[in-house]
């Protein structure tokens, strides 16, 4: 969008909210036209971007898709011979494959999704981030076509049911455009309305009264939408925003897991590498190369949306990468809040109530401090009576505005007097992979050279085995390492009995150094002579060196809690006896029905959904790791391992590098020795519940990806690390730096992310998705 009216042209591509906000007072753009230029460039580049992968790669029939902007999805009828991507197939004999196919969704048996193995399409022109459009007649399948007519239309058509005559009463996003037109014109009140034409997407689990909320997930509720708004999406409706879309997310949050039962799946698929997949919505795809992943985390069409510019601003939801994650890998701001000075999981679908948190995605990280400000309510602040997470210290929220303090302009120096620490845990390399090389190479110059040497911070680095010490650069008294070995006596002593993957102590050195001793029931290790609480003694105070192994990656591993089975019921139940009390009946109210009324598209979901359904206690079984309470505890030992290095060390406020690998290929081979491409030591953030602030850091050309091998008994494919360089176009794939400190510090924390950014101006806007032809324009943009 370019318009003329004013004295400068106005282009809503990259544009800031202040930007918008001074050319709708110009008169150089209206609500309307933002929101149809935004409904353009979804009907132009938000197409499905992934080809079915099958036995033969023989051509499929036309599928009918979900109506979007106004137009039906498209599926390729191409499809990818499964022997092209899995080497060896002829020899693989394990248990069966799920291959691709189309299949008619629970929701809508007259549409029709991806199910089972799919790869992305390159080149493809388009990303698939948003799933349902706040469009009259396509944004909820209750209330579909005519069952959402206008009221200036007459009566609605017969069959249509009840609650659709309340629910085509709400505007949808053009209507409220026009209401914001004919209402302010020119003169919006910004001091009551700070998100004044600002238009939003949300990742689907947060509740929106008028669209289709599922959590991402293919259920056929009663009534696909809520009978109220997540406090957050109200604040945000409240002050003006465009409440325009709901975003593809892995649904669920991340699937939630698989609690182990008696149900396991008829077929299995070789990889859900790069499947941040939802049944209903399908797959996104990267912007900067649609056959990778949209990112590593399940907030993945949030990221996208942003940062192709399909709209302003996201809300997303973290558990332990869903909001970095697609920050990092679309090259747009973050603020991720602490735990939980924003709510979420009073009116939303979460995965694990312990660590899910919501994010705030925008281009500039001053935007996102805009958002932060107008999530507030005057009244209640960030409460919500509905998430007892919010129950926070009311000295962690800080009184003046957030954006106040993001207004660094990255002059040199202006970070003279600050002393960063940096944590180079997340810049280590397996030895023998080439994978992580180049973005680890580029993050350290980045940090090096912006944040040191020209905005002058004082660089304090941690110490790894892995890392060899920069000689320029202060190295920490007290590092990650030294403060785990004096704080886990103390805090979580439960963490030096735990037991590997292969049943044996996990950490060799404590179980050499003290007597036999039952780590678990009937396990009973150690070759030593210390009592195990005289061990914790020595090793608080210094006296024995911690075992080599005892760092902020190791740690990080939890058993699965049994909370989702809490929270799904919590969250049917609240949003049934919501529509009773207007007069309204949702009977999908626990798991039995949820997995009754489902669809998934990997049958491994099915099998852990069943599993889940049977799950029975809170608690894990007697005699086992018990997830809630590894939850309370980590979160308590490492705050205070963050709190330890930052004042021994004398530091504002720490840097990492959110992950050293590049967007993996979609349904490819992951980096080997790690699941899903998730670096451990990345989960020290989320597991602590500890604000970050992601911020654009350049982007690499050169990428290694890891290959597909059949294992020798021939049952499984397993993943091979590969020399073979892979080139990518020009910028390449982003990558960002993270900044980290504890609750209430956030005025620091903006002030360091906001000269960074200022001073570097990594982002690149994705260059396949850039302004649409004049011609591709809507008549009103």
């Amino acid at each position: 969008m370019t318009e003329q009216l004013g004295a400068q042209p106005f282009r809503l591509e990259e544009a800031t909210i202040e930007a918008l906000h001074a050319a709708i007072k110009l008169g150089q753009t209206t609500c309307v036209a933002i929101v149809q230029h935004y409904i353009d460039r979804v009907r132009a580049y938000n197409g499905v971007a992934s080809a079915l992968v099958t036995p033969d790669g023989a051509p499929v029939p036309e599928a009918p898709g979900a109506v979007r902007a106004q137009a039906r999805l498209r599926f390729p009828t191409a499809t990818v011979k499964a022997s092209t991507v899995l080497p060896d197939l002829d020899k693989y004999t394990g248990p069966p494959l799920e291959y691709g196919r189309m299949e008619a969704t629970a929701s809508d048996p007259a549409v029709q999704q991806q199910f089972g193995m799919i790869t992305g399409l390159p080149n493809a022109g388009h990303v698939n981030a948003l799933a349902t459009l706040n469009i009259r007649g396509e944004r909820s399948v209750t209330c579909r076509g005519d069952f959402d007519r206008h009221v200036s239309k007459g009566p609605l058509p017969p069959g249509a049911p009840p609650v659709c005559e309340e629910f085509r009463r709400f505007p949808d996003a053009l209507e409220r455009a026009a209401e914001l037109d004919a209402t302010y014109g020119r003169h919006p009140d910004l001091e009551q309305m700070p998100m004044y034409g600002v238009v939003f997407s949300f990742k689907d689990p947060f509740d929106t009264e008028d669209m289709r909320s599922t959590g991402g997930g293919d259920a056929r509720y009663d009534i696909d939408f809520p009978a109220r708004d997540h406090v957050l999406v109200e604040q945000l409706r409240n002050k003006g925003a465009i409440i325009f879309a709901k975003a593809v997310n892995t649904e669920y949050n991340g699937r939630a897991g698989d609690p182990g039962g008696r149900h396991t799946p008829a077929k299995v698929l070789p990889s859900t590498l790069g499947y941040q997949r939802s049944t209903w919505g399908g797959n996104p795809a990267n912007p900067y190369d649609t056959i990778r992943s949209a990112s590593l985390g399940s907030s993945s069409g949030s990221g996208v949306s942003v940062s192709a510019n399909l709209v302003m601003a996201s809300l997303g939801e973290e558990t332990r990468a869903s909001c970095r994650g697609p920050a990092n890998h679309n090259a747009v701001a973050l603020i991720l809040p602490h735990k939980s000075l924003l709510g979420f999981g009073g009116g939303a679908i979460g995965a694990d109530i312990y660590c899910d948190r919501s994010g705030i995605l925008c281009r500039t990280i001053a935007d996102c401090a805009k958002v932060l400000d107008a999530l507030k309510d005057p009244v209640a602040g960030y409460y919500d009576p509905r998430d007892l997470f919010t129950t926070v210290p009311r000295s962690s929220v800080l009184s003046p505005p957030y954006a106040r303090h993001a207004q660094m302009r990255g002059t040199p120096g202006a970070l003279a007097g600050m002393r960063l620490g940096i944590i180079r845990e997340s810049m280590v390399c397996t030895p023998g992979s080439k994978a992580a090389a180049p973005i680890i190479t580029a993050a350290a110059r980045e940090i090096k050279t912006i944040l040191g040497d020209r905005l002058g911070a004082t660089l304090v680095e941690s110490s790894h085995p892995l890392w060899r010490q920069d000689p320029e650069i202060e190295t920490m008294q007290t590092d990650f390492g030294r403060a785990l070995a004096r704080l886990v006596p103390v805090f979580m002593p439960e963490l030096l009995f735990r037991l590997g993957p292969d049943g044996q102590p996990l950490f060799k050195e404590f179980a050499a150094a003290i007597v036999p001793t039952e780590f678990m029931p009937g396990k009973i290790f150690g070759t030593g002579t210390m009592q195990p609480i005289d061990y914790c003694v020595e090793l608080a105070e210094e006296r024995i060196a911690p075992p080599a192994n005892l760092d902020i990656a190791t740690i990080q591993e939890q058993e699965l809690a049994m909370a989702f089975r809490f929270h799904i019921p919590q969250y049917l139940t609240r949003r049934a006896a919501d529509w009773q009390a207007r007069g309204f009946t949702e009977t999908l109210v626990d798991f039995p029905t949820l997995n009754a009324r489902s669809k998934f598209w990997g049958d491994d979901q099915r099998a852990a959904f069943k599993n889940w359904e049977e799950v029975t206690d809170m608690r894990n079984p007697h005699g086992q790791r018990q997830g809630v309470n590894e939850r309370i505890m980590l979160r308590e030992l490492l705050r205070r391992v963050d709190m330890m290095v930052l004042l021994d060390n004398r530091l504002e406020a720490l840097v990492r590098l959110h992950t050293p690998s590049p967007p993996g290929k979609i349904g490819g081979a992951g980096q080997p020795g790690m699941r899903q491409n998730l670096h451990l030591e990345s989960f020290n953030g989320p597991n602590a519940g500890l604000t970050e602030v992601l911020i654009p850091a350049g982007y690499v050309t050169t990428v290694y990806d890891p290959i597909f091998a059949l294992s020798s008994d021939g049952t499984r494919y397993v993943s091979v690390a590969s020399d073979t360089p892979t080139t990518i176009p020009e910028p390449g794939l982003p990558f960002s730096l993270v900044f980290r400190a504890e609750p209430g510090k956030e005025d620091v924390l903006l002030k360091i992310a906001s000269a960074y950014e200022a001073a570097s101006q990594r982002r690149v806007p994705p260059p396949a998705f850039g302004p649409l032809p004049v011609q591709s324009r809507g008549a009103t943009s």
